[in-house]
C-alpha cells in the first residue's frame, strides 16, 4: 500500500515541477502578453485564445518530458 501512495506522489511531483517550469518560462518568453504598440509601429496581430491555450498546453506538454527526462 505504501507503493501505491509514494508512486502517485512522484507522479504528481512531476506534473506540479512541469507546471512551475512553464509559468516561468511562459513569464520569461513573454507567452500570453498582448504587444504593446508604439508611435509609428504596429505589432503583430493578438493572438487569437485557441491559439494562446495551444501552445500553452504544447509547453505545459514539453516541459513535462524535460521533467520525466525524455
Amino acid at each position: 500500500m505504501e507503493t501505491l501512495n509514494g508512486a502517485s506522489l512522484g507522479a504528481r511531483r512531476n506534473e506540479d515541477i512541469a507546471l512551475d517550469l512553464m509559468k516561468f518560462v511562459a513569464g520569461a518568453a513573454g507567452v500570453g502578453k498582448p504587444a504593446v504598440p508604439s508611435t509609428g509601429f504596429t505589432g503583430p496581430a493578438a493572438i487569437k485564445t485557441d491559439e494562446h491555450v495551444n501552445q500553452l498546453l504544447e509547453l505545459y506538454g514539453r516541459c513535462l518530458k524535460a521533467v520525466q527526462g525524455q
